[in-house]
């Protein structure tokens, strides 16, 4: 879900409402920090230097963190939740018989390797079928899933050539309709295609040879004319694609459609062959979120090769589906994906991934054991009592800005207070009673499930949206801000170390899960979410002085991260991972000011001989200690509106009170002049 949320992974522990049994605790892991390294110099290595040493990433990992040793127990657990359920005898229809089918048949691989290619048969039948664009643009639609989030995950990838993404429309205030998005691409982006990198060039070589590998494993005869085919053809799909930094400006997708706008402004599809494919043949109104892609990619339809399009289309579903297909295939897609990628060099057990499998397609059902089982109504309390805290910290900043213009800020307030805030699990269970989940056809539960994901998002089109909505299951390790709901998700898997400590005292709460809450509210005035107003509708509330003030803080800030360079042939992209940014320094100054604020005038106690000023910003950084493989760091430098760890870290050179607890002075390296210190809100 991933980009308007925090990307982290924590998870939930038993005690997480149970209170200190003791005296508070520092929280901060001493064994962590590198007292050798100034903390004016590199305040990341201060606090994570230690562990950065001694730390290794595991084989089967791209990537590790205090988020993912925090991860591995919230894993553990489930799998003893859902090991609990395989073993036993569930009554059908019931969640746990759901989850016992699905997990026995993709755990089964002798099965699956069996069956060969059998599963995809029909499918790769209904392709070579084809025998004119009509039937190609049908063909085209039934493929499309609900499967992209531009606005709440800031996801734009999908395989298909088109994604779906439902809720109130940027420019439909209270109409819920459906979004068509840009896709197509096996490469993670368009610059993948594009990019003029030698390491960026030498990746589509690779890609190349394994589309025509992953034919051939498949049995399908010309291989490697096929996969030639295949790639031209992404080539032009990725020409036909906006860029990643205009995906994420929601002001440029606003765009809506009507049905005759389709044929008359993206001509090449036929459009009444794909919205009865797609279920979509009555709907009348469309967010075109990527308007110049939609006419570009439509014109391909039409001038592309009929046997192309079949080639793409055979290659695109057994590609997306290679887990659920033999294990040469499953083999072959890991070793690209995973290794070439990713740098990862070992492959996840099969029981690891039938999880994770089984949080994406029976989230909700797998969620609602969990919730039930391991986050106490107590723990719910607590942590919104916390979110209330930090709520009326930033209010009160807000009402405390001098450059604001009074009927700027009457908008600002009334959007903070009318946030809606979801703690632990949602209200409302996800219903899967249309999804059929079989005990041995892996395949077909994947197909389902994802036709039974479309289904039920195509189901809000035309109801009143509804602002409690949740996008993330309990047993999510993440948190959200959602623009249109005007609302926040706090799953129950992020409440415990090392977000959350009930035997720490609030210096390290309020830096470590204080400031996940506030980098969340803070979401809502960044710079894509202040152009929100308190109803989620897309509209300019702002006086054109205290914008531009704003915009200017922006700058300053995407100026400071372009100067991170992890590799000297590579930067941090400033502007890419902006709002991202916007919302770590003023959700982390929300966040203290929300802890003084629970100090009630006393001052705070010196606990392991560190100030509470000194374990508010070290519980911060500690929470981004990172690792990652070169590949991998450099796939999300180019593809993510986050910035890496390391760099989030230091967002603390932005606070004055940073300066004063670790006595940084001019001449330290991370040491900004007062007046080139970004203060966003």
């Amino acid at each position: 879900m991933l980009r308007r949320s925090l990307l982290i992974l924590a998870l939930l522990t038993t005690t997480a409402a149970t209170g200190p049994q003791s005296a508070p605790q520092a929280g901060v892991e001493r064994s962590s920090m590198d007292p050798a390294v100034k903390p004016g110099d590199d305040f990341y290595l201060y606090a994570n230097g230690g562990w950065q040493k001694a730390t290794q990433i595991p084989a089967d990992r791209s990537s590790t963190g205090s988020f993912y040793e925090a991860f591995a127990t919230t894993e553990q657990r489930t799998t003893g939740m859902v090991d609990q359920i395989v073993r036993g005898t569930p009554k059908p229809g019931t969640p746990e018989a759901r989850i016992a089918n699905y997990y026995k048949a993709y755990t089964n691989t002798r099965a699956i390797d069996a069956a060969g290619m059998k599963p995809v048969a029909a499918d790769l039948a209904r392709f070579a079928a084809i025998r004119d664009k009509a039937g190609l643009s049908r063909v085209i639609g039934t493929t499309i899933r609900a499967d992209v989030d531009p606005l709440n995950a800031t996801n734009f990838q999908t395989e298909n050539l088109f994604g779906i993404f439902v809720t109130q429309g940027l420019a439909t205030p209270g109409k819920v309709i459906p979004y068509i998005l840009q896709g197509g691409l096996g490469l993670p982006e368009r610059e993948y295609y594009l990019s003029a990198d030698p390491k960026m060039a030498e990746i589509r070589t690779q890609y190349r040879a394994y589309i025509a590998k992953l034919l051939k494993t498949a049995g399908i005869a010309d291989a490697d004319a096929k996969a030639q085919r295949i790639f031209d053809l992404e080539m032009k799909i990725a020409k036909a694609h906006v860029t990643r930094e205009e995906s994420e400006d929601f002001t440029k997708s606003a765009t809506v459609w009507s049905r005759a706008d389709l044929s008359a402004k993206a001509p090449g599809i036929d459009w009444a062959a794909f919205l009865t494919g797609a279920d979509l043949a009555r709907q009348t109104m469309f967010g075109a979120y990527h308007a110049r892609a939609i006419t570009n990619l439509s014109a391909l339809v039409a001038s592309e090769p009929l046997e192309a399009w079949k080639d793409w289309l055979a290659f695109h579903q057994i590609n997306s589906h290679s887990d659920v297909l033999p294990s040469a295939i499953d083999a072959a897609h890991f070793a690209f994906y995973g290794t070439t990628l990713s740098g990862t060099p070992q492959q996840q057990t099969r029981a690891k991934r039938a999880l994770a499998a089984l949080n994406r397609e029976l989230g909700d059902d797998v969620g609602q054991l969990y919730a039930a089982q391991y986050f106490p109504a107590s723990a719910k309390a607590e942590v919104q009592a916390m979110v209330e805290n930090i709520k009326t910290a930033f209010a009160n900043r807000v009402q405390n800005l001098d450059w604001m213009a009074p009927a700027t800020k009457a908008e600002a307030l009334k959007k903070v207070r009318g946030i809606v805030v979801g703690v632990g699990y949602p209200e409302t269970w996800r219903s899967y009673a249309g999804y059929t989940v079989s005990p041995t056809d892996a395949y077909a539960n994947a197909v389902n499930g994802e036709r039974a994901e479309y289904r039920h998002q195509l189901a809000k089109i035309g109801k009143p949206l509804d602002r409690n909505e949740w996008w993330m299951t309990p047993q999510t390790i993440n948190a959200v801000n959602l623009p249109v709901q005007n609302a926040l998700n706090f799953p129950a898997a992020i409440l415990q170390p090392p977000f959350f400590d009930p035997a720490a005292d609030p210096a390290y709460n309020y830096g470590a899960i204080g400031a996940v809450i506030g980098h969340e509210i803070s979401h809502s005035f960044d710079n894509n979410g202040a152009a929100f107003d308190a109803s989620g509708t897309l509209r300019n509330w702002w006086t054109p002085a205290d914008l531009q003030r704003f915009n200017a803080a922006g700058k300053a800030l995407a100026d400071q991260y372009d100067a991170y360079r992890p590799f000297p042939d590579l930067a941090v992209n400033g502007k890419l991972t902006l709002g991202e940014n916007i919302a770590d320094v003023a959700g982390l100054q929300a966040a203290y000011d929300a802890y003084h604020a629970s100090l009630g005038g006393k001052p705070a106690p010196v606990i392991d001989g560190m100030t509470g000023d000194q374990r508010f910003f070290l519980a911060f950084a500690q929470t981004w200690a990172t690792k990652m493989r070169d590949a991998t760091l450099r796939a999300r430098i180019a593809t993510d509106g986050h910035a890496p760890g390391q760099y989030r870290a230091q967002t603390v050179r932005n606070l004055d009170s940073w300066y004063d607890a670790f006595g940084v002075k001019p001449g330290d390296a991370l040491y900004l002049p007062p007046d080139k210190r970004v203060r966003v809100w």
